[in-house]
């Protein structure tokens, strides 16, 4: 069912308001939710009934995730905007991440919105990230429209969510209006929404009269000079660098001369060349825009997320965007493995900084930072997910470098060690009770809460150390055999919480340069698990399986079968090989220890030992020992 809409001149009706005035012709609105609770579906939906496609059946889903990352992981990584038109009135939406780790791009987008959507799973209910992004947007003072999504799954429990959800806007709620929420009902993936959960209409217009009843229109200032704070970046290959932004104040137009003014208080003037509005999934080249607009301004060849536009005869600077500090870290090297300048266009220490610190300019949760290496850097960022996602993201870019096992950041207050401490939490079934609270309780977890539903589903609730979590979601996975879902936020920084003891035995290490044979995996499978196939080239010091007991060993998966000129049987010739556990990236990360990297090349991951030779490896035992004050 298609949704009648109508496109006309923004601000056609204002609202006196002292020195502001109501653009009531406009709705900002930001879409915000736990990960997988339906917020792209639901702009699918949206988008296909505002006439926005020809045929809206051949569109498909997931229309806003672009990216082939997101499209793979099924998540969204970037936050992304469109706009639709009902009712005369134009909406411009902005589509936000669900996962902790990329909170980052939920914190520099909110403020180009006047309200927003918070989505709820029917059967999940409020989640780990659904308050730290709720608590974000209730303290800039967004208005917000609770969505009851997935009310079509058998086990919905509607009526408890909504409950649940008021308990945490009487939490986080710093204002007596923010209690006072709307509540819609919806299948996003169908398109319906309805006030009852069990009235829904065939179509989403009782989300959209909600949207446009309870959410505030702009108060804009449009006498007053220009200006507008850069919240994100794009890149048009004829017109280079576009800078998007709400327009705060004023009136801008295109070929006005504005003044750049960065967080770090440099200033720069440029000429806007071209001045774009959201129209669906496009942009629509227009020559003025009014306070209150989300725009694309093109002409800025420097333009920096944080940085002010505005008129150099009111060079005033708006609040620049606050991000919470990453809270996990690692180091980038340029490949030093026998393989390395085989598979990738970019592998020099030069190229390696340029592109590590260009990510800068969007990524806002990340930081770099050199080392005393000349061709390794430090990069922090927000989670395990975060950083993978900048590696992989590399990888296919053409970039080959070595990565090291991700560690928690650290504080020092009054002389003593703090860490960063996350709430995790985990949805399972009662057999898996015991054995999930075992795996956390060994990585320093603390019980905080435990509710059961009757019906055999369990909720725990633990404050765990973020260096607990590396390498906890397959460990858990495997525990409960997929029964189970896990997810964390953090909370903040807290005393040491004591030593962890490794949950992970000594890796196949293979003792020769060549190609793996099927005869060398056979003998090296009877000592272990196997991660690489026959033919796969291998070289000393590089890890090939993973072997049961602590301590590494060295295996020669480069061995042949001798020949002789006496005739075997053919049970003797067969080579029976296991099938081998090939990681992916973030099993990779999780597997690795101290003394070891993970090799990335566009085309492999190899996971190695930092020192290649065998009898380096022992030399440094016996100098860690000595050091130890033991004896070797």
């Amino acid at each position: 069912m298609t949704i009648p809409t109508g496109t006309v001149p923004l601000y056609k009706e204002e609202r006196s308001m002292g020195h502001d005035t109501l653009a009531t012709n406009l709705r900002n609105v930001a879409i915000i939710a736990h990960v997988d609770h339906g917020k792209t579906t639901l702009v699918d939906g949206l988008l296909k009934q505002s006439n926005v496609f020809r045929d809206p059946d051949a569109a498909g889903e997931l229309i806003m995730d672009a990216n082939d990352l997101e499209r793979e992981r099924g998540i969204t990584i970037l936050a992304k905007n469109t706009a639709i038109f009902y009712e005369g009135i134009k909406i411009n939406i902005i589509d936000t991440p669900g996962h902790a780790d990329f909170g980052g791009e939920v914190e520099r987008v909110l403020n180009m919105a006047d309200g927003c959507l918070l989505l709820v799973d029917a059967v999940e209910g409020p989640m780990p990230q659904t308050r730290t992004v709720l608590q974000r947007a209730l303290e800039i003072g967004l208005r917000p429209v609770v969505v009851v999504n997935k009310i079509d799954r058998p086990a919905q429990r509607a009526d408890e969510v909504v409950d649940l959800t008021q308990d945490l806007f009487l939490d986080l709620a710093s204002d007596a209006e923010q209690l006072d929420f709307p509540v819609v009902y919806a299948v996003a993936r169908d398109g319906k929404a309805g006030f009852t959960p069990d009235a829904l209409q065939d179509d989403l217009r009782p989300l959209l009269d909600t949207i446009i009843s309870s959410i505030p229109a702009p108060a804009v200032d449009l006498e007053a000079p220009a200006q507008l704070l850069i919240a994100s970046l794009d890149y048009d290959t004829h017109r280079g660098r576009v800078a998007i932004g709400r327009v705060h104040r004023g009136v801008i137009k295109a070929g006005d001369t504005m003044l750049q003014i960065d967080p770090d208080g440099t200033q720069q003037r440029q000429r806007i060349s071209t001045l774009e509005t959201f129209d669906g999934l496009k942009r629509k080249e227009i020559q003025e825009a009014s306070a209150g607009d989300i725009i694309a301004i093109c002409g800025f060849s420097d333009a920096k997320i944080g940085a002010t536009l505005a008129d150099p005869s009111a060079p005033d600077a708006l609040a620049p965007i606050a991000i919470e500090e990453p809270t996990l870290k690692l180091s980038f090297g340029v490949n030093t493995s026998p393989f390395a300048g085989r598979e990738a266009k970019y592998s020099t220490s030069r190229q390696l900084r340029e592109r590590l610190f260009r990510e800068l300019e969007t990524n806002l949760s990340l930081r770099v930072e050199s080392t005393e290496q000349a061709d390794v850097f430090a990069v922090s960022g927000r989670g395990e997910l975060h950083l993978s996602i900048l590696i992989e993201t590399m990888r296919r870019e053409g970039y080959e470098f070595q990565v090291s096992r991700p560690e928690a950041i650290t504080r020092k207050i009054d002389g003593e060690i703090y860490e960063p401490i996350e709430h995790l939490q985990i949805d399972t079934t009662e057999p898996f009770v015991g054995t999930v609270t075992e795996l956390v309780g060994g990585r320093r977890a603390q019980m905080m809460n435990m509710v059961n539903d009757g019906r055999g589903n369990v909720r725990l609730e633990f404050a765990i150390p973020t260096r607990g979590l590396i390498g906890l979601r397959n460990a858990f996975l495997t525990a409960t055999k997929g029964n189970g879902v896990m997810a964390s936020r953090l909370i903040g920084f807290e005393p040491f919480y004591g030593p962890i003891d490794s949950q992970r035995t000594g890796a196949l290490v293979a003792s020769e340069t060549g190609t793996a044979l099927a005869n060398g995996i056979a003998n090296a499978q009877e000592r272990g698990v196997i991660f690489i196939e026959p033919q796969t080239e291998v070289y000393e010091g590089m890890i090939v399986g993973q072997q049961p007991r602590q301590g590494d060993l060295v295996v020669n998966v480069c061995r042949a079968k001798k020949l002789t000129n006496i005739r075997s049987s053919t049970s003797d010739i067969a080579v029976k090989l296991t099938p081998p556990t090939i990681l992916s990236l973030e099993q990779s990360l999780d597997f690795l220890a101290d003394d070891e990297l993970l090799e990335v090349t566009p085309k492999s991951y190899r996971l190695r030992k930092r020192l290649l030779s065998a009898d380096d490896r022992a030399k440094e035992r016996k100098r860690a020992a000595i050091a130890a004050g033991q004896t070797y």
